[in-house]
């Protein structure tokens, strides 16, 4: 499934934020207005085809890097990564271990 076919559905769970960080998979014009219709601001970087480049700042996407890493490191649990378990209380109990033996380690 295409990152821009997803935006939907996980926007719509969207609570209330100001910014809104994604990487080029999002970059359409359906995307950023609905992005802007809940009141948000997109920082989404422009795909190198695209012929008007949107506003972007680096600078405040640089925090997005935080959140890659954490992804990261909870798919080196083979469990969470290959999501052996069949109930979401389960996967969510699991993906709530890996995090705390993340953070010891």
């Amino acid at each position: 499934m295409a990152d821009c076919t997803a935006a939907n559905t996980l926007l719509d769970q969207l609570r209330t934020a100001d910014l809104v960080h994604g990487d080029k998979g999002y970059d359409t014009n359906a995307v950023r207005q609905k992005i802007e219709a809940t009141g948000a601001a997109p920082n989404i970087p422009p795909k190198a085809n695209r012929r008007w480049k949107n506003c972007f700042s680096p600078y405040l996407y640089r925090s997005r890097n935080a959140i890659e890493r954490m992804f990261g490191r909870l798919k080196d649990f083979r469990r969470i990564a290959t999501r052996y378990d069949r109930l979401a209380v389960n996967f969510l109990a699991a993906v709530h271990i890996a995090a705390i033996v993340s953070y010891w380690l």
